[in-house]
């Protein structure tokens, strides 16, 4: 297997790309970009696009880097620059109960989030900004887009590694760490 380098890791809301940047991270001893944090302010606010576009144009410079996320936005700054993408490609079932898990853990333990935010009960079960919600919006079309972008000539030079399973990454994790 090629050395990691500079790593972008994609896939739905909540399959664990957070997660899998940190081990990462941690294993290969780079930065961990996560966009997530580069995005919200406080109070939940969106930094304005041209703010997190100079922030992720900043994180990536780097040599090596391990970055998560699927912000459309920045995908043409964060693609161009990476040697691997890591297309965590999860079942929808998987992710809505990792979604489900992981939003009731969160707010059951007032987990502090990027920039100070939590999640609410209200907001992750009441609301319109649910992240419940936006899985199930948004799981089937971001496959689509993801599996359009990888066949777009300008990212051949990425070696993808497409995921289907945790049991197929937990592999992928164990060939990287030996």
């Amino acid at each position: 297997m090629e050395p990691l380098q500079r790593v972008a890791i994609v896939g739905g809301s909540c399959a664990g790309k957070s997660t899998l940047a940190r081990r990462l991270s941690e294993t290969l001893e780079v930065p961990h970009i996560e966009l997530d944090s580069l995005y919200w302010g406080p109070h939940w606010k969106e930094n304005p696009p041209q703010e997190f576009q100079e922030s992720v144009k900043g994180a990536v410079r780097g040599p090596s880097w391990i970055c998560d996320g699927n912000y459309t936005g920045v995908h043409e700054i964060v693609w161009p620059r990476a040697t691997t993408l890591l297309w965590l490609n999860y079942s929808f079932p998987l992710v809505f109960f990792r979604a489900l898990r992981r939003t009731i853990g969160r707010v059951l333990n007032r987990t502090e989030l990027y920039s100070g935010n939590r999640e609410t009960f209200r907001q992750s079960f009441l609301s319109r900004q649910s992240i419940l919600r936006w899985v199930i919006q948004t799981h089937g079309k971001r496959r689509k887009q993801t599996r359009e972008l990888i066949h777009q000539g300008e990212y051949s030079h990425l070696n993808v590694v497409e995921l289907r399973k945790p049991s197929e990454t937990e592999r992928f994790i164990s060939r990287v760490c030996s």
